[in-house]
């Protein structure tokens, strides 16, 4: 489990990040204020306006469990560990953050950019938990947006229209 702990990234694949910016429209870049969020969106800036790290962008804080294998987790919590993966909602690990406080400060800090700058495309590198807690913007439940894989460099899109949110991208890997 990696929450807020500083981790560094792995930027070794040049290739997959030449590709990665290559992919990604021209646009406005934010990341989370953590180390690894940061040096990824510093490798795919190119030319693209950067705005400040973002706090609220964030990976969820797991208290207790940021750092344990989930067999350690599971060892450690059983019956909670299960229930927070099953029913995202007001569920917290031991000192740690639920579903619904990291999507309520991921949904302001995004809302909130948007409408300061109507950008007309939007990149935030963020973590797992910050990009699926978004999906259900789109539609769909927290413990369905939980069921998707999302892999280091993939990208995820989402589109705001008159309609509201789509879902357009899942861990796309160009």
């Amino acid at each position: 489990m990696t929450g807020w702990r500083d981790v560094p990234a792995d930027l070794s694949d040049t290739a997959a990040l030449s590709r990665l910016n290559a992919f990604l429209p021209q646009g406005v870049v934010i990341s989370s204020d953590l180390t690894r969020a940061i040096t990824t969106a510093d490798a795919i800036q190119g030319s693209r306006h950067r705005l400040p790290h973002h706090r609220a962008l964030r990976e969820m804080d797991f208290g207790a469990w940021d750092g344990l294998h989930h067999t350690e987790v599971t060892a450690r919590d059983p019956q909670l560990s299960r229930d927070f993966w099953e029913t995202p909602g007001d569920l917290t690990a031991p000192d740690g953050e639920s579903w619904n406080a990291l999507t309520s400060r991921v949904t302001k800090a995004i809302d909130a950019i948007i409408a300061d700058m109507a950008p007309p495309h939007l990149i935030v590198v963020a973590h797992m938990g910050v990009i699926m807690c978004q999906f259900p913007r789109a539609g769909g439940t927290p413990y369905q947006a939980m069921g998707h894989s999302l892999d280091p460099l993939g990208v995820s899109r989402m589109d705001l229209g008159p309609d509201g949110w789509t879902l357009a991208q899942v861990n796309h890997r160009p």
